[in-house]
């Protein structure tokens, strides 16, 4: 699944038709995709891992799921979910989820929520992470709601360099330690932004499918955690459990 930094990608590629006409849509969306056409796109916009093409009275959502893609003017072989031409290119959108949202788009998102935006608020996320103090960090990080834009990733990385165990409760986690989990989840998405950009993201994963940590020359454990059932990589020996 795409997470934030690959969607803000999406949105830089996409913002060249900012201010255009669709003068063609088609597709297999089973939204009302032929409301699109002569439409003029306002702006782009994203919402952690959900792409948002602003229009004057709606907002067309994508959301990749796990194994969406895209192509700017560029096909592939297979029928698009969405397919949107203007006079200077095209967009092609395929095995994603697409829904509109009427009216003003600020009613659907709160973008403080979200780690790459320039509202994104840690105070904000401090005060939901004490509400559920009960919930494994491994969720709690993952929790869309909180940490807009976050995936399995960095998720992973984030609590390597905090040396945090990913089933390790909330509320049991020093307050210094989860200051440091809330600031890194929004320092290294913006890191895997650049990195991402510069196609070497992969050779900056000290633990996410690693097999040996790179502190300790010990195995890293793979393991499924947390009630969403993701794929955890965390070293037993220097990163902490705290229950």
């Amino acid at each position: 699944m795409p997470e934030g930094p690959s969607i803000l990608i999406l949105k830089e590629e996409v913002n060249q038709f900012s201010g255009q006409t669709i003068i063609e849509v088609s597709g297999n969306s089973n939204i009302d995709i032929q409301r699109l056409k002569d439409k003029k796109i306002l702006s782009c916009k994203t919402w952690g891992k959900h792409f948002l093409i602003c229009f004057d009275d709606f907002t067309v959502k994508i959301h990749m799921l796990m194994f969406g893609t895209y192509r700017v003017n560029e096909q592939k072989e297979t029928e698009p979910r969405l397919h949107l031409q203007f006079s200077s290119g095209e967009i092609n959108f395929y095995t994603c989820s697409i829904k509109i949202l009427e009216g003003d788009v600020n009613r659907y998102y709160d973008w403080s929520e979200d780690v790459l935006n320039e509202n994104w608020n840690p105070k904000k996320a401090k005060e939901s992470l004490d509400k559920i103090p009960n919930e494994m960090i491994c969720d709690a990080i993952l929790d869309q709601n909180i940490f807009s834009g976050v995936g399995n990733i960095i998720k992973n990385e984030v609590l390597y360099r905090c040396f945090v165990h990913p089933e390790s409760l909330v509320g049991k986690i020093p307050s210094d330690k989860i200051t440091e989990i809330i600031s890194e989840c929004s320092i290294y998405s913006f890191e895997f932004l650049y990195w991402k950009k510069k196609f070497e993201l992969k050779k900056h994963w000290l633990a996410y499918t690693k097999s040996t940590c790179l502190r300790c020359n010990l195995p890293i454990i793979k393991k499924t955690t947390g009630k969403k059932n993701r794929r955890s990589f965390f070293c037993t020996n220097c990163q902490q459990l705290h229950i």
